[in-house]
């Protein structure tokens, strides 16, 4: 299903969990990887102005320089990189979500990688915010049409399998969007799928018990209707329940089912068709213990075999 891979690293004496998690889909998968570290600078005035990744000294990043980088991945990363598994790595300077959209597009990539934030943000002066992915992950979703995942640890080889997808449902067209892509890899992956949809519960003392009742049986029969998509040979269950905070509660649903992927739709704007990260999305992706999969286009969803 992923043949094409791309995997957006920041360290350059470290392998990060981006990296580590696309080598082993890359080896799962007999697929093409392309390890991407973007020189970035402190300045917008001039790309090519960076540290050292050694000695912290301002420099002028040339081709003898991206070649150093270029070596240090390799040497940081090869005793961990089985030799079945093909790899390309590439070092550039510029501005980071746009170097991994070029990537993509040239290389005609099927899954990006990348980390929920950045661990430059104190040397760049960026403040980071609690709870947000970070802008390379948002440009990289609101401008990308593959399917985006977000890796903030190490992952397990068999959590790899993606046997348990939990995907998240709050009836959006870009929920459908996630649902089917779910679908696709559990059709490839023998996965089980467990929908989950929250039901608000309105801070207010005359909302009852009897309130809750019927809001949960209504809402069990529209997932139902909602997910009539999903072929019959697939195993699946649906789980709603009530809460204030959809984030907190797609978490707990993955801890329950023990879940080896998240899966969520990403949304867009109607008239200026541009997709942008929802809060629900940034909080899951900042947090889940699993990798996060946010799917930003249905027509990508056509060409995956």
């Amino acid at each position: 299903m992923f043949k094409r891979l791309l995997a957006a690293t920041e360290r350059v004496n470290f392998c990060d969990a981006p990296v580590l998690t696309a080598l082993k889909i890359a080896e799962k998968n007999n697929a093409q990887l392309s390890i991407l570290h973007v020189l970035e600078s402190e300045t917008t005035k001039d790309r090519h102005l960076v540290k050292h990744f050694r000695t912290g000294e301002e420099i002028v990043a040339g081709t003898e320089y991206e070649e150093t980088v270029k070596k240090e991945i390799h040497k940081s990363c090869s005793d961990l990189i089985k030799s079945d598994v093909h790899y390309t790595i590439k070092v550039t300077p510029g501005f980071p979500w746009k170097e991994i959209l070029r990537l993509a597009r040239k290389d005609k990539t099927d899954l990006i990688v990348l980390g929920p934030h950045t661990e430059r943000a104190k040397d760049l002066g960026v403040v980071r915010v609690k709870g947000r992915i970070g802008s390379t992950v948002q440009g990289v979703i609101m401008h990308e049409r593959c399917p985006v995942m977000i890796s903030n640890r190490g992952i397990l080889d068999e959590k790899l399998k993606f046997k348990k997808i939990v995907v998240g449902i709050d009836f959006s067209e870009s929920c459908k969007d996630a649902l089917l892509f779910a679908i696709k890899l559990a059709q490839k992956q023998g996965s089980k799928i467990f929908i989950f949809h929250m039901a608000p519960v309105p801070p207010s003392p005359q909302y009852s018990q009897a309130d809750y009742d019927r809001d949960l049986n209504r809402l069990k029969k529209k997932l139902d209707e909602f997910c009539m998509v999903i072929p019959a040979e697939i195993g699946h269950d649906f789980n709603v329940w009530g809460g204030a905070l959809p984030h907190l509660e797609i978490l707990k649903c993955a801890d329950k089912k023990d879940a080896d992927l998240i899966v969520m739709g990403s949304h867009t704007k109607e008239k200026g068709g541009k997709w942008y990260v929802g809060s629900a999305v940034e909080r899951v992706s900042y947090r889940s213990i699993c990798p996060v999969i946010v799917v930003t286009d249905p027509k990508v969803l056509l060409t995956m075999d």
